[in-house]
């Protein structure tokens, strides 16, 4: 388990790219696996978790091979033709996958098996089994709702109507997935609208899938059993992975980096808008669109921040970002607060109380609530000199890492591994464009 310190180097300065969108390179590893045909995947990203995914849809009979190019090669089995796997299924830490893949598996007649590590066999899957026993499978799990589960898929599914009770788009895409080998119509209403990347992806490989505004919800409708048709996609970069490069730009002074080719979909932006708020000088340029996707390139200076304590983002579109949002806050002027977050209770830690502890070990001070926290910012850089566990959680490891670049003394990262499940090349990118790291 390598540690990793943090220090103040120098500015960021440069442009880089990021890694592939964790989101649609797990979305597009599955859904080409469906498809009747070969698909072509540039840009996937290749951090752990997507390639657990693909590990997975291998196991389940299709052919997904990558090219001298760092092109993905997709053969599908079809729509209904996934096989059941020989042996156990290790979703190492991806619990996006997991999630999803149970929506898949859902309405197939055949059993599987998944485990992971130890943080997401701590994660609970109750919310997304529950929709899914509706449509006919059935699920043994460890005290009812934690990995290792097994799954079996239902012989003769049946269309559901869904209404999540909290917003989240991996309930939403595995009621959908599901839906995919259920006969007859497959309805999400949500309350609050998630990223919408499986609906744009099945709407590019042909399903029937419509969306709607009915009675104040968002209201998702697939008919099931299309023909998917194979796809050529390139993935953007990963809105999610920026996050930790416009906050550091942010808060570093005399910073000046643009982020190329990075996926702006609007229901994933809601970092930008809430560093714009706290007074972020961040600019889109040359905005486009990319396999269905807008993108564009983000170019980010120093500012200096101010605390905001009621941020009018809506926390589904940034669910991810919070834990950097919160050093960015640390680093601010005057006190910030972040409510309405229960959902980090539950992400690969409890990022709620993760981020608290290791805020305070570095001098910060703060509030925690069972929904969020309050930041009293220093208006520059933090005491630091902590060491930080991570708990086996990427966004821990790397917003700490963001944040040791205004510290008085440097910051410990006790492990930095966990990095490699999403953002494999943060580290070595990090310090091209200035930051001080070593492990």
């Amino acid at each position: 388990m390598p540690s990793l310190i943090s220090k103040p180097s120098r500015a960021l300065e440069g442009s880089c790219k990021i890694p592939g969108d964790k989101s649609i390179s797990h979305r597009s590893l599955m859904l080409a696996a469906l498809a009747v045909g070969e698909s072509r995947i540039s840009g996937l990203l290749e951090g752990e978790d997507v390639l657990a995914t693909a590990s997975a849809m291998r196991a389940m009979g299709a052919t997904i091979t990558r090219a001298e190019n760092g092109e993905w090669h997709v053969h599908g089995v079809g729509v209904g033709g996934l096989m059941p796997p020989h042996d156990i299924i290790d979703m190492g830490n991806s619990g996006t996958s997991t999630r999803l893949l149970m929506g898949l598996i859902a309405s197939h007649n055949i059993q599987a098996v998944m485990t992971g590590d130890a943080s997401l066999r701590g994660r609970p899957m109750g919310r997304v089994t529950t929709p899914l026993t509706e449509v006919g499978a059935q699920f043994q799990a460890r005290d009812d709702q934690f990995l290792p589960i097994t799954i079996t898929g239902a012989n003769m599914p049946v269309p559901i109507d869904y209404t999540p009770p909290i917003a989240s788009a991996q309930v939403k895409s595995a009621v959908l997935l599901a839906g995919l080998n259920t006969p007859g119509t497959t309805i999400v209403r949500e309350k609050t609208p998630t990223r919408d990347h499986t609906e744009r992806m099945l709407t590019a490989m042909g399903a029937d899938i419509t969306v709607t505004e009915e009675d104040s919800l968002r209201v998702v409708r697939l008919v099931g059993q299309p023909d998917l048709k194979p796809i050529t996609l390139e993935v953007p970069g990963d809105i999610s992975s920026s996050a930790f490069l416009l906050v550091a730009a942010s808060i570093i002074p005399g910073s000046d980096i643009t982020v190329e080719n990075v996926g702006l979909n609007p229901l994933r932006t809601g970092i930008i808008g809430a560093l714009q708020e706290m007074g972020a000088n961040i600019t889109v340029l040359n905005p486009r669109e990319l396999g269905g996707e807008p993108v564009g390139d983000i170019r980010v200076k120093h500012a200096k921040l101010k605390g905001v304590t009621n941020l009018s983002v809506e926390p589904s579109t940034m669910i991810d970002e919070f834990p950097v949002l919160f050093c960015a806050a640390a680093v601010a002027e005057g006190p910030s607060r972040f409510t309405g977050l229960e959902e980090l209770r539950v992400k690969e830690s409890d990022r709620i109380a993760v981020m608290a502890t290791g805020l305070k070990q570095n001098g910060v001070d703060l509030t925690e609530f069972d929904d969020g926290i309050e930041i009293t910012g220093v208006a520059g850089k933090i005491p630091g000199g902590g060491t930080v566990a991570t708990e086996l959680d990427h966004r821990i490891a790397m917003s700490f890492a963001v944040l040791g670049q205004m510290a008085q003394k440097p910051i410990t990262i006790d492990d930095a591994a966990p990095i490699q499940t999403s953002f494999p090349v943060f580290i070595d990118l990090m310090k091209t464009l200035g930051a001080g790291m070593e492990t």
